[in-house]
């Protein structure tokens, strides 16, 4: 048997037919920009995450990077100020940082969830902190009480990376409140291989700021609020009407397909029993983008798999501050980050996996020596 890590055409096919006719009646109409399709996506992923305003942009770090840009622009922050963010993240979160030049400040994570160890975070702050920048890395909420007891505390903004968990509800603040509304604003990525995909590269920002959600779209579109005036040095960011037609069809089956990754999850730490494999904690604050397990022999157990015609993934294979464009970090040590990244391996779980194909995981994992 093949099992293949993430089939996109099989993801797509689930919901073909309607796709193209999406598709379809974005091309018949002959507006491809800044149209009806925007505007109809815009109002629907705001109301299903539970916010006032989404502005879609041209993809996830982008979202990243006008959310930050924003308090610059508006004076509340200037060059120098600090970020809180996780050691253990993917580049992207720590580049819309760098990029606005701000200054990154890592906090490891915790080995039995993934994510920021909200018990190191108010040790990291300093007279020059800002905000704190939460990731829900691999699907997983990273927000905790203590967390927003911190922010406020502290007088610090929060932001969410929710490039990984689109419909995510976090129990832990209200059991029908979604990541994407918990902080000051959060950046989400459509990128074909997330929860919620496009066909392409998308992106949005979600908020309840009025004042934050205007100055957003007036910096992702050149830095102009009316036409031919530009108040700001800006940026081209949109996403385009095909993008957003695809996403306002794939929206609808996002809590079904969600679902369904959660079903895979729960088996594969119910009959995963392999005592050198470590499966991921479970929790119901979890949407499943990446089944993420831990192994001293990560390497051999890939090539392990591969053999057995199973596709994985590693994220990620090396730390932010071990790469080359951050030179400046490698005397830095991040224990629980730097095991993370040598041992994680990612498994096969998404909306269109069969019965079988994860029964065949179990049973390779299970005989893995």
């Amino acid at each position: 048997m093949t099992v293949p890590y993430l089939p996109l055409n099989r993801i797509t096919a689930l919901h073909a037919e309607e796709i193209h006719a999406a598709i379809a009646h974005v091309v018949d109409a002959g507006w491809y920009l800044k149209g009806e399709a925007t505007q109809q996506f815009e109002q629907q992923y705001a109301d299903y995450v539970g916010t006032k305003h989404c502005i879609c942009v041209a993809n996830g770090l982008d979202a990243l990077t006008l959310i930050l840009r924003a308090y610059i622009e508006k004076g509340i922050w200037q060059e120098g100020d600090e970020v809180i963010v996780p050691a253990n993240t993917y580049i992207a979160t720590i580049l819309s940082i760098t990029e606005n030049r701000l200054v990154p400040v890592l906090v490891e994570p915790r080995i039995d969830t993934f994510q920021i160890d909200d018990s190191l975070i108010e040790q990291a702050i300093t007279p020059r902190t800002r905000a704190v920048m939460i990731v829900h890395l691999y699907g997983r909420c990273a927000y905790t009480e203590r967390i927003g007891a911190l922010c406020e505390k502290y007088h610090l903004e929060l932001f969410e990376d929710n490039a990984q968990a689109h419909g995510l509800v976090c129990e832990a603040v209200h059991p029908s409140r979604k990541t994407g509304s918990l902080g000051h604003a959060a950046a989400h990525s459509f990128y074909p291989g997330k929860n919620l995909g496009a066909l392409g590269d998308a992106g949005a920002v979600t908020t309840n700021d009025d004042d934050l959600a205007a100055m957003i779209r007036s910096l992702a579109n050149y830095g102009s609020s009316r036409k031919y005036v530009f108040d700001y040095v800006g940026r081209n960011s949109r996403i385009d009407e095909l993008q957003a037609a695809v996403l306002s069809v794939k929206l609808k089956y996002l809590d079904a397909d969600n679902a369904r990754r959660r079903q895979i999850a729960a088996y594969y730490i119910d009959h995963l029993k392999n005592p050198s494999i470590i499966n991921p904690q479970w929790s119901i604050d979890n949407v499943w983008h990446i089944f993420p397990v831990l192994c001293e022999r990560r390497d051999a157990l890939q090539q392990y798999l591969n053999d057995r015609g199973i596709g994985t993934m590693i994220h990620y294979p090396i730390p932010p501050h071990h790469q080359q464009c951050y030179s400046q970090w490698q005397h830095l040590s991040f224990p629980v980050t730097e095991r993370i990244h040598a041992q994680e391996l990612s498994l096969p779980c998404h909306q269109a996996m069969t019965t079988e194909e994860v029964d065949y995981v179990v049973s390779c994992l299970n005989d893995f020596q």
